[in-house]
């Protein structure tokens, strides 16, 4: 199993960009699937973005398509959410998480039922 940190949140003017990370220890990151998702105040928990194990396939929810992009550098143990041309429903608190079955995709990389382990969460704000 992996322990996921991530960072990178904050405050941000509609329009703007920020670029989250998820650190993860362990030695089988490679083997994990990784989402993002976050949550609003009040709302349930939603999928933001995913990675294969080799970043080979990565998936979006709608509302960030074409925005949002996902990497991963395996190397270095981290996946990233870079977050371009943010808007006021943004705003939520960011968590990723790792799917073990999920290394070369699969088909429910949007629940969150597929991952078993996930990090604190990053605060994300977007106001002027």
């Amino acid at each position: 199993q992996v322990q996921l940190v991530e960072s990178g949140g904050g405050l941000v003017q509609p329009g703007g960009s920020l670029r989250l990370s998820c650190a993860a220890s362990g030695r089988t990151f490679s083997r994990y699937g990784m989402g993002w998702f976050r949550q609003a105040s009040g709302k349930e928990r939603e999928f933001v973005a995913f990675i294969s194990g080799s970043g080979g396939y990565t998936y979006y929810a709608d509302s960030v398509k074409g925005r949002f992009t996902i990497s991963r550098d395996n190397a270095k143990n981290t996946v990233h959410l870079q977050m371009n041309s943010l808007k006021p429903e943004d705003t939520a608190v960011y968590h990723c998480a790792a799917a073990p079955n999920y290394s070369s995709g699969g088909t429910y990389y949007y629940r969150t039922s597929s991952y078993d382990c996930w990090g604190q969460g990053t605060q994300v704000t977007v106001s002027s």
